[in-house]
C-alpha cells in the first residue's frame, strides 16, 4: 500500500496547492476550520490533520458564506446581466472526516437532484477533489455511525487517508479524480505494508429507526414547549452545521448598476420567515425551534430519504443552553 510520513505533509500540500486551491484542517487563533493552505503562516497557525475535527466544517468551500451571483447595468427599460460568478477554480479539501462528506452529499441532493441544478453550486462541487481522513476513535460528541455514516470508509472520497502510528498515513486511492491526484505527489509516497487500526466504540449512540415516521404525529405534541424553552434562538447551530442550506438572496446597486449576491442564513432567526406584509408564519422560538428538528428528522427523510444529520456532534459541543440532538431523537421515540 501507498504511505507517507507525517514528516513529508507540508511538502506534499506545497505541491498540491501549485495546481489548486487546497483546505486544509487548521487551528488560527481561537478558531478551527479548514483554510486555503496558501494563507497558513506556521507563526500563527497550527495544521490540525490529527484533530478529529474542526469547528467550522468545510462545507463553505463547495457553498461559500457569501457568494456573488451576477452582476447587471440598467439600460433604459432594460436591466443587462453583465457577468455571471461562477467559480470553476479547481479545489481540494485535505483531511475531510466520513461525517462532513456526507454531508456534502446531501448538499448534492438540495443543489443537484429533484428536477434543479444550482449552477453556481455545481460548478464548485465537480471542480472539487475530496481527500478524506478516517476516523477510527470517535469523540466523545460524535454519532455519526447511528446516522448511517461510516467512519472508516467515507462516501465519495477521491482518496482516503488512514492514520496507522505516529509516523505517517496510507495513502489509498478511490477515484480517477484520486489517480490524477496521486501522480502530483507519487514522488512524495513510498510502498509499505502497516497495521490499520480498529475502529473503537462509540460513546453515543442514537436509535433514529422510526423517528422520522412518528414526527407525522408529533406536531402539536407539548414536548415542544418543553424541549424548546432552553433554546436562545442564537442560531450558532446552523452556522456550524455541515448541512445546513438555508439562505438569503441581496442586491448591491449604486446608479444604474449593481451585483446580486447570496448568504447563509438561519431558520432559528425570526426575519428568515418575515414576509412583507408583516405576517410571520413561525413567529414563536418554539416554532422556529420545531421547524428545525422536523426538518433535519423527518422533511428531509420524506424528500430524500435519509436524516438531515451525520453525526458529527458539532451542534451539541457548541449550544450555550445544551440543546442536544441526541436528546431530542430519545424524546421523540419515547413521546
Amino acid at each position: 500500500m501507498k504511505v507517507f510520513k507525517k514528516g513529508r505533509l507540508e511538502k506534499i500540500l506545497d505541491k498540491l496547492s501549485e495546481s489548486a486551491e487546497v483546505y486544509v484542517p487548521m487551528m488560527r487563533g481561537a478558531q478551527s476550520g479548514f483554510f486555503d493552505y496558501k494563507t497558513y503562516n506556521p507563526d500563527f497557525d497550527e495544521l490540525v490533520l490529527e484533530a478529529l475535527n474542526v469547528l467550522r466544517p468545510p462545507k463553505e468551500v463547495v457553498f461559500p458564506q457569501t457568494e456573488k451571483m451576477y452582476s447587471f447595468k440598467q439600460e433604459g427599460q432594460d436591466v443587462i446581466i453583465d457577468k455571471v460568478y461562477e467559480d470553476e477554480n479547481p479545489r481540494i479539501i485535505f483531511g475531510i472526516r466520513a461525517c462532513d462528506l456526507k454531508a456534502i452529499e446531501y448538499l448534492d441532493e438540495v443543489f443537484l437532484t429533484c428536477g434543479y441544478e444550482d449552477a453556481f453550486y455545481k460548478k464548485r462541487r465537480e471542480n472539487t477533489v475530496f481527500i478524506a481522513n478516517a476516523c477510527y476513535t470517535p469523540g466523545k460528541n460524535c454519532f455519526c455511525e447511528s446516522m448511517g455514516v461510516n467512519p472508516v470508509e467515507p462516501e465519495l472520497a477521491d482518496i482516503v487517508l488512514r492514520e496507522y502510528s505516529d509516523e505517517g498515513y496510507v495513502w489509498e486511492v478511490k477515484t480517477e479524480k484520486g489517480e490524477n491526484i496521486t501522480r502530483l505527489i507519487s514522488d512524495l509516497l513510498e510502498d509499505k505494508e502497516v497495521q490499520l487500526p480498529e475502529l473503537k466504540k462509540f460513546v453515543i449512540k442514537v436509535d433514529y429507526d422510526g423517528v422520522a415516521e412518528k414526527l407525522k404525529g408529533l406536531f402539536e405534541h407539548p414536548m415542544w414547549d418543553r424541549l424548546s424553552e432552553p433554546c436562545q434562538t442564537c442560531g450558532i447551530c446552523t452556522y456550524i452545521c455541515p448541512t445546513c442550506h438555508c439562505f438569503d438572496i441581496q442586491v448591491k446597486a449604486w446608479g444604474d448598476e449593481g451585483y446580486r449576491f447570496r448568504c447563509w442564513d438561519s431558520c432559528m432567526y425570526r426575519e428568515y420567515t418575515q414576509m412583507a406584509g408583516g405576517h410571520n408564519p413561525r413567529e414563536t422560538a418554539k416554532e422556529r425551534f420545531r421547524n428545525r428538528f422536523l426538518h433535519k428528522l423527518e422533511f428531509f427523510y420524506e424528500r430524500y430519504g435519509k436524516p438531515l444529520c451525520t453525526g458529527c456532534g458539532r451542534c451539541v459541543f457548541v449550544c450555550p443552553s445544551g440543546v442536544s440532538i441526541v436528546k431530542i431523537i430519545e424524546e421523540i421515540k419515547g413521546a
